[in-house]
């Protein structure tokens, strides 16, 4: 079993004691915008990748020179808006992340991304977000987004793109990015035409980031959810399964025996909850 942790610098945004009047705040809810005359930086990373169970990653090209497109990439802040409700949100609302703008910085790993998937049951489409924090000065939101990566022969699908967007409400400008892959015993499935074969695999890291990487703290906020609620909620938007209450074995067995009912046993070979497999 293969287990990677990508460890960042959390800094923690403390709550300045401004007036929150130049905000539009109505029964808990706040609008978001940003400076478009500013700029920033992001960095780009595709790590080589480790593992494919029928080793394509050393016999297909592709896969064996799969590099970021643009180390470095400077942008207009007006990109980030792609990632910004068009309305006034609470704590823990969604809101659908804007195509093209998600695309541009996508394009900095990959020059050919894109949003429909070649393997999709109906459940796979889909760009989320959602306010998990603010204070007076900052405001998080955190998103997550399907897309894969067409190559030479083939394609390249992700599990999910993750991450999150800090914004610094004072001055409208764009506090923190990260959009990555999340680690996993495998974090990708790729496809390759000529063979018509699929295989699965674990690169360590695909990430584009602002060279500052900040979270706000759940203990200096006006209003917030966890993180893991702020992506129950998203993934709930992708995937039915989800919505079934699932117990484990032990307490399936236990709820046999109280109930005297069956135990329908279904065997999986990949996870329900991303497209990884």
């Amino acid at each position: 079993m293969k287990t990677l942790t990508i460890g960042f610098l959390i800094f923690v945004m403390m709550s300045a004691q401004l007036n929150a009047d130049n905000h539009s705040v109505t029964h808990n809810k706040i609008t978001l915008s940003l400076d478009s005359t500013s700029d920033v930086l992001l960095k780009g990373f595709i790590a080589p990748i480790e593992y494919t169970q029928y080793n394509f990653h050393v016999e297909w090209d592709a896969l064996a020179n799969f590099t970021v497109a643009e180390p470095k990439k400077q942008y207009s802040a007006s990109i980030f808006r792609a990632f910004l409700p068009d309305k006034a949100v609470a704590v823990g609302d969604l809101w659908q992340v804007e195509e093209e703008g998600a695309l541009a910085l996508l394009r900095q790993l990959n020059p050919n991304p894109r949003f429909n998937l070649d393997i999709n049951n109906g459940d796979s489409y889909g760009l989320w977000a959602c306010l998990r924090a603010y204070n007076d000065a900052f405001a998080e939101i955190v998103f997550r987004i399907h897309a894969e990566f067409v190559l030479n022969d083939g394609r390249f699908t992700p599990s999910q793109f993750k991450g999150h967007l800090v914004i610094d409400r004072i001055s409208e400008k764009v506090a923190s990015f990260k959009m990555y892959v999340p680690e996993g015993i495998v974090n990708f499935d790729v496809g390759r035409d000529s063979t018509r074969k699929i295989d699965i695999g674990f690169c360590p890291q695909i990430e584009l980031h602002t060279e500052t990487q900040a979270v706000l703290s759940d203990t200096d906020v006006v209003a917030s959810i966890t993180q893991e609620e702020a992506e129950r909620k998203m993934i709930l938007r992708f995937y039915k399964s989800q919505q079934i209450n699932w117990v484990s074995l032990e307490e399936a067995l236990e709820m046999m025996q109280a109930q005297q009912k069956p135990v329908h046993a279904i065997s999986i070979d990949g996870p329900l909850a991303d497209e990884s497999c």
